[in-house]
């Protein structure tokens, strides 16, 4: 596997044991903490209540269109690439990312037992931004820090990003599109085929 896509690979895995095993956060906690215990629950009780397939892929990709802001975070990790889009393959493009991400962590998240998530401290940041700190726990090995930004851009708190240990999910996916986009002649095409057959598998 090329070491972008394995790179992606492990940090999914450590965001997709985060949310799965999420507890009890601060009572006091605010906001953009609250939007990850709510996140967190409605992931946990799918997992109990559906078992892979196509049902839990269904209500997972309910939560990320609810909790997360998925086309600005398609758009982000298109880069450049998405000035270089018409607006049906951006189209396409977000509709096939958001396909395969609900695949992927429908798989992932019941993959995880005994973790335990400890919400940090919570900074606003300008343009409505909120960065939440946060350390996973783990049954083995050592804790992994992870940090969630929030953003308000009009409609409401969403997730936009989460940083595992420093490394940026939004930024790594932008390094193995752009790789992926450059090895196939430039096109934005192959790419969005390629996220169609991933979520059609």
């Amino acid at each position: 596997m090329p070491l972008l896509a394995c790179r992606r690979v492990v940090l999914g895995l450590a965001v997709g044991a985060a949310a799965a095993a999420l507890s009890v956060l601060p009572a006091s906690a605010a906001d953009p903490a609250q939007l990850i215990q709510s996140t967190a629950n409605e992931v946990i009780d799918i997992i109990k209540a559906t078992p892979p397939g196509p049902a839990r892929q269904a209500a997972i990709q309910r939560v990320l269109q609810t909790n997360f802001d998925l086309p600005y975070m398609g758009q982000q990790a298109l880069g450049a690439n998405w000035n270089k889009a018409s607006e049906a393959e951006r189209t396409r493009f977000l509709k096939a990312a958001e396909s395969a991400e609900a695949r992927a962590y429908s798989e992932r998240f019941g993959q995880y037992g005994g973790q335990t998530l400890t919400i940090g401290k919570v900074t606003p940041r300008a343009n409505g931004l909120f960065i939440v700190d946060s350390q996973l726990s783990q049954t083995s090995g050592q804790p992994i820090k992870l940090q969630w930004e929030v953003r308000d851009a009009g409609r409401g708190l969403r997730i936009t990003d989460v940083k595992v240990e420093g490394v940026s999910m939004v930024m790594t996916r932008r390094s193995d599109f752009n790789s992926y986009i450059q090895s196939h002649g430039g096109s934005v095409e192959p790419l969005i085929a390629e996220l169609e057959a991933r979520a059609a598998r």
